[in-house]
């Protein structure tokens, strides 16, 4: 095997590119297997702030200062940060390989060697002189809230920075940041930002690329003429965008004209959003859609989109506030296969609603529901529970709860009448607060008791701290560690 050709080594490699320990012990193969790994593990070498080993990570970083870096930080009266270890060069040049930079992590680098504020300023320009040059070629970068370093102007930014094709940033960074990234980037195909103030600079960023596929905004502002610039420049990526992500009611009809869109996601800080203009949602149709994620919209708005949508969709994470959303569901989703229904207290789904579902989505795989449970208004989860083990189909064992009030017994139905079906991957969350620890206990025990018996293969349990269970409502990942 130490004989494969080289190109079939590195297809292997690649897969492996998130098992750090396998990467590790192909590594010390032999040399041709040890050159092929090495890029594949420093492309992203991220380890938490609170590891021990960032101390060595720092080391290994101040490797590659130059000699002119170096006179200026000992100029500086900054001495201790070098060593004679230091001068001993590697055999890779690691910062090479390095394609994935999150500016905070740098951050947390740098403070960790606790300096006074004027030096640590002095160390992240030469830091950051590593990392962005001509001979370094950054595909990732996270730009933390309020960053105000003027990246675009450190000498090779531009060599270092044109082939970037994921950028995380804020408008609360420098305007003058976002602005000569706009000059700079031009192949960006995600583009993830928080917005909080009306920057112009991420206009000009949006309309600079070329091949923009992802765009997921977070925004906490009610501005709605910078809204509608945001949606003004989306529309000139119609073509490309597969994925879009917003938190506002969208102003213009742009979404019309993206008629690409594979996943798209409306999500509200607000519970009160005012929608107007419902006639232009009536007819609103995404032809190859096969995600949608929308939170607290009007639910005749969400009826007509499922509507209009119809057999594309694969994957639905939705509030539901009355039985007309789970009847649009099954009769026009027969290729669905995740759900999440977050229910409102307020609302008393009819349970043979579900049995309709269950009946009509027979490729179903994964199923969250969570709810709003108040003292007055409890969800009837025995009776879900038993329409759940009595019509799902053979391909649903992937669950999620998220309880808000919950009794034992009911959980013990469940497990009960699942016996003789596939073994269930299993995510619970609680409310949190301190009188649901027992309960969270008493809920495990009952867990483990099913899990010896061979009805559930796995699980989690912890607490969720707002009706929200998750962003990644469909991925059954625990520590880490797929389910």
């Amino acid at each position: 095997m130490t004989y494969l050709n080289k190109d079939i080594l590195i297809l292997i490699f690649e897969e492996l590119e998130n098992d750090s320990k396998s990467l590790y012990s192909c590594l010390l193969v032999n040399r041709t297997w040890c050159e092929l790994v090495v890029p594949i593990l420093w492309r992203n070498p991220y380890i938490s702030s609170n590891n021990p080993k960032i101390v060595s990570l720092f080391n290994v970083i101040l490797l590659y200062l130059s000699e002119e870096s170096r006179d200026a930080l000992k100029n500086q009266g900054i001495n201790n940060l070098i060593t004679e270890k230091v001068y001993e060069r590697p055999l890779f040049n690691y910062i090479y390989f390095w394609k994935y930079l999150e500016l905070s992590f740098l951050e947390s680098l740098i403070s960790s060697k606790e300096f006074e504020k004027l030096k640590i300023a002095i160390i992240r320009n030469e830091i950051l002189r590593i990392f962005i040059n001509k001979n370094t070629k950054l595909i990732h970068l996270c730009v933390p809230y309020y960053y105000d370093y003027q990246l675009q102007q450190l000498p090779g930014a531009e060599s270092c920075l044109s082939e970037l094709e994921f950028l995380y940033c804020h408008t609360k960074n420098d305007q003058n940041i976002l602005e000569g990234l706009a000059r700079i980037c031009r192949s960006i195909k995600k583009l993830f930002v928080g917005i909080e103030n009306d920057d112009s600079g991420i206009i000009k960023l949006i309309e600079a690329q070329k091949n923009l596929k992802e765009v997921k905004f977070i925004s906490i502002i009610d501005n709605i003429s910078f809204h509608k610039s945001l949606e003004e420049s989306l529309t000139k990526h119609a073509n490309t965008i597969r994925y879009l992500k917003i938190g506002w009611t969208p102003i213009t009809k742009f979404l019309s004209y993206l008629t690409n869109l594979l996943k798209f996601e409306i999500y509200f800080i607000d519970d009160f959003i005012k929608w107007n203009n419902l006639n232009y949602y009536e007819n609103l149709s995404m032809p190859v859609l096969k995600i949608l994620r929308l939170i607290r919209i009007p639910s005749d708005l969400l009826i007509n989109l499922i509507k209009n949508t119809k057999e594309t969709l694969t994957e639905i994470s939705v509030f539901c506030d009355n039985s007309t959303i789970i009847q649009a569901i099954y009769q026009n989703c027969p290729n669905l296969r995740y759900l999440k229904l977050t229910i409102f207290a307020n609302f008393i789904t009819p349970i043979p609603e579900f049995e309709n579902l269950l009946t009509n989505c027979q490729l179903l795989n994964g199923l969250v529901v969570e709810t709003e449970d108040d003292d007055n208004n409890e969800f009837s989860w025995d009776e879900l529970f038993i329409i759940l083990s009595k019509s799902s189909p053979n391909s649903l064992f992937k669950f999620k709860f998220g309880f808000g009030t919950i009794k034992l017994k009911e959980i013990k139905l469940f497990f009960d009448n699942w016996k003789d079906k596939v073994p269930i991957l299993l995510i619970v969350y609680i409310g949190f607060c301190y009188y649901q620890m027992e309960k969270k206990q008493q809920i495990e025990a009952i867990i483990k008791e099913y899990q010896e018996k061979g009805i559930i293969r796995k699980y989690s349990l912890g607490h969720q701290s707002s009706t929200y269970i998750h962003n990644d409502d469909f991925e059954w990942i625990y520590e880490g560690r797929s389910l």
